[in-house]
């Protein structure tokens, strides 16, 4: 079963994350900044981008190195309205996805399907 971990402070955003995530067949750990910096096992890591408050380069370079060569998608409320993408917005913050907030249950089961390798998707 894939594992996705998700580094979300709001409680509320991480519960529906993971509800989503686990109604669809994945195995979910949910983390806030404060225990992040105990990484398991992971097929894709989930990053809120909580740009406001300069934590957003800095969450994506903690989740890079707990989590090297596992794909990261982005997501936030300071993203362009609608955005969800693998191009260059996602390239310049070094993740394989985008995605603004508010999104919904498709666009994120999208994403990570379409980030995870092939092998992992086959044993879903």
């Amino acid at each position: 079963m894939p594992h996705i971990v998700i580094i979300e402070y709001d409680l509320l955003m991480r519960s529906l994350l993971a509800e989503w995530l686990a109604a669809d067949g994945y195995r979910v750990h949910d983390l806030t900044d404060d225990n992040a910096q105990t990484p398991s096992p992971a097929d894709v890591v989930i990053v809120d981008v909580q740009m406001p408050r300069g934590l957003g380069v800095e969450r994506l370079r903690s989740a890079r190195r707990a989590y090297p060569g596992v794909p990261i998608i982005a997501i936030s409320g300071q993203f362009r309205a609608g955005l969800d993408c693998a191009g260059p917005p996602a390239q310049a913050l070094g993740v394989e996805r985008v995605i603004a907030k508010p999104f919904g249950r498709k666009t994120l089961l999208n994403a990570v399907r379409s980030v995870m390798a092939p092998a992992v998707r086959d044993t879903g």
